[in-house]
């Protein structure tokens, strides 16, 4: 009898992929609502900026490093061992969260939009890496399977993560919740990494080249 891909979130080859990226999307999306509903609503009208350009910012800002870096991040994933980069890539999610509830506890739209930038940056690496990943923890014929689960995690995630993001930052703790939030949805997402089983590198002997204008 032939298996779903469901069968899959009972194997460690894949589940601890699966929750460590579903996390992490959800992180981006709960960060990102929530600062553009603070921006909306609080930050900027104090600063006395206009909202919706910092709205549009902030969607500019985030999305500007998967132009700048992709090229570069898919070189890294190729040249690196997967497993050990997505656990850089979610140690580094932590700091960037434990910055973000800097910026929410100061209300400051610059600092902020820094972490955005950041976060972007992130995911741009993180990118890369989780498709790569897939041939070389699951079965061929699991492939396409496999792949339709990451994307419905991922957009289980984002949608999730939006609504939450949102609902929450108005609250009266809203600062205090989300930053609680995010900073402990980064630890677990750096915890469930450790267990995605090693591999190895695809090109080891790739030379990486940093300058991303020019890969760009």
């Amino acid at each position: 009898m032939e298996r779903n891909q469901f069968h899959l979130l009972k194997t460690r080859r894949f589940f601890p992929l699966f929750i460590t990226q579903f996390l992490g999307a959800f992180n981006d999306n709960v960060y990102k609502n929530a600062l553009v509903i603070l921006i909306t609503y609080v930050v900027a009208e104090k600063a006395g900026l206009n909202s919706q350009l910092m709205v549009t910012a902030a969607a500019g800002i985030f999305i500007l490093p998967f132009f700048l870096f992709s090229a570069t991040a898919g070189q890294l994933a190729d040249k690196y061992e997967k497993a050990f980069l997505i656990r850089i890539i979610k140690f580094v999610e932590i700091i960037l969260m434990l910055g973000a509830a800097i910026g929410f506890y100061l209300e400051s739209v610059g600092f902020l939009m820094t972490v955005l930038f950041l976060m972007g940056t992130q995911s741009t690496f993180f990118g890369p890496i989780k498709y790569g990943i897939l041939p070389e923890k699951i079965n061929e014929d699991e492939l396409v399977g496999g792949t339709g689960l990451i994307e419905a995690g991922t957009f289980i995630s984002i949608l999730i993560g939006t609504i939450v993001g949102g609902l929450l930052i108005l609250t009266e703790h809203g600062v205090v919740l989300i930053s609680s939030m995010v900073i402990t949805i980064a630890i677990l997402g750096w915890v469930s990494s450790f267990y995605i089983p090693q591999g190895y590198p695809a090109t080891p002997s790739l030379k990486v080249d940093y300058n991303f204008l020019r890969e760009t």
